[in-house]
């Protein structure tokens, strides 16, 4: 009798899970993709993948550059044509001021035609150890330690405030500042200060008192801001200690004036601390962010490596891939401390191409257009089922790789799983081959206008392939 009272109770119990399951499944809101680009760098479109994963690609390190970009704390910024850099530098000769214990800080800039060889113009903008012939844009100063810009890309942005950037002294700064110069830090307050300026050379401080702050220790790193357009504020990421661990935090503003309470973002794994998050709106996909943290592992010889995060407008980050994406590799001199930092901003250096700088070491990693991660399907047969969504557009185009001897084939089904006539897998085009952007299309053409606005679901039947991204676009 017991026996037959515990089997009911494992199947009610069992019963109760799928049907809960069930509900869930139901429950899963309907994906409003609208013309966007999204890229499978996280789960956001995966219902089911069968014989598939999601893989995270490994970025490759090109011939080293005569002229590297090295420093501390990188920005890049493609402005049209040009690429713009602005890094933390030292020059123990200079004997200027100090802040947070770094002799001969200052703040310097570079440029780029190409992204991969970097020239250093003769500024005029600062004098040091009796000369202007150099690059420097700002001395080192109590308000623009760890300065990193953004550009502000909206129209009818102020010209002379077309560049913006946050810097500024964490609360152990400031206590040094007090202690080795106590005449020079009254009145010096830890926090983040506001900056604009017309080119990026020649910068006015906006704020007089910190723009944004923290009751405990924090901003001890290269704090970043972003305007973002699908939150329609400015956003800050900014370094911050939770419980215990090196980590991040954030903080929004409507007119970089006014800054939100600082929310902890607390993404760590276990045990893990997390380096200058270097947090952006991808720049194919702005609703997305990118973050390429650096990860330290204390007692490990403090060695260091690089992650990738994603975050998807307030949402809390996503880490889809705990692994790292950056390793140090085989020089011995990036298994030390502080060795692997990426820059700020993942840029495009070519249409089929975008750049990752590694500025402990000077080198240039590159992925392809959307590359982060794909939809991996291997020799057998595999197949991606996304969730409900509705686009609006005439036509799918995917980035897709396979190898010879595989394939892709696509499917539209109807928010219930049938196939849509005339949109089915028998009736795709079968692809073969490589592209960033691909349409698809089927016996009756690539035009899918019939089905804007409804709720489909797509389903990708793969072999030997990658999906790296897909839009619907007019």
């Amino acid at each position: 009798m017991m026996k037959r009272v515990s089997s009911l109770l494992v199947f009610v119990a069992l019963w109760s899970l799928s049907c809960y399951l069930a509900d869930a499944q139901d429950a899963v809101p309907v994906r409003e993709i609208g013309s966007r680009r999204e890229l499978f760098i996280d789960k956001y479109l995966v219902e089911r993948l069968d014989n598939a994963s999601l893989k995270l690609h490994e970025p490759t390190k090109t011939l080293r550059p005569q002229s590297p970009l090295i420093g501390a704390y990188v920005t890049v910024i493609k402005d049209g044509d040009l690429f713009r850099a602005v890094y933390r530098s030292y020059d123990p000769a200079y004997k200027g001021e100090q802040y947070d214990g770094n002799p001969g800080e200052m703040t310097c800039y570079v440029e780029s035609r190409d992204g991969h060889e970097w020239t250093q113009p003769k500024l005029g903008v600062v004098e040091i150890n009796g000369s202007r012939e150099n690059n420097v844009i700002l001395r080192a100063s109590p308000f623009s330690t760890n300065f990193s810009p953004f550009l502000d890309n909206r129209a009818n942005v102020p010209a002379e405030q077309r560049f913006k950037a946050t810097a500024g002294l964490s609360d152990h700064a400031v206590k040094h500042a007090q202690n080795t110069k106590p005449s020079e830090a009254a009145g010096i307050k830890g926090g983040l200060y506001t900056f604009a300026s017309l080119d990026c050379i020649h910068w006015k401080q906006l704020s007089q008192e910190p723009a944004i702050t923290l009751t405990e220790f924090g901003f001890d790193s290269q704090n970043v801001t972003f305007w973002s357009p699908v939150e329609k504020l400015f956003v800050c990421y900014f370094r911050s200690w939770q419980n215990g661990l090196r980590s991040i935090s954030r903080s929004t503003s409507p007119d970089f004036v006014t800054w939100s309470k600082p929310v902890p973002l607390s993404p760590n794994l276990p045990g893990e601390h997390v380096y200058t998050s270097q947090t952006h709106p991808y720049f194919r996909a702005p609703h997305l962010y990118v973050a390429l943290p650096t990860r330290f592992h204390p007692g490990r010889g403090d060695s260091t490596d690089i992650l990738l995060m994603t975050a998807r407008g307030d949402a809390p980050y996503d880490r889809t891939f705990r692994e790292a994406f950056i390793r140090p590799g085989l020089d011995p001199a990036r298994w030390g401390n502080r060795s692997n930092y990426a820059a700020l901003n993942v840029v495009p250096t070519s249409p089929n191409e975008m750049s990752i700088y590694h500025v402990g070491s000077g080198d240039r990693f590159v992925l392809r257009t959307d590359g982060f991660a794909s939809v991996h399907v291997g020799a057998d047969v595999g197949e991606l089922l996304t969730r409900p969504l509705r686009f609006t557009g005439k036509e799918l185009v995917i980035n897709y790789s396979t190898s010879a001897g595989g394939s892709v084939r696509f499917e539209v089904q109807d928010e219930s799983g049938q196939p849509i006539p005339g949109f089915t897998l028998a009736d795709s085009r079968n692809l073969v081959g490589d592209a960033i952007e691909q349409p698809v299309s089927w016996k009756q053409g690539s035009d899918v206008s019939s089905l804007s606005s409804q709720t489909v679901r797509l389903r990708f039947v793969m072999q030997e392939a990658d999906l790296f991204s897909l839009q619907f676009r007019q």
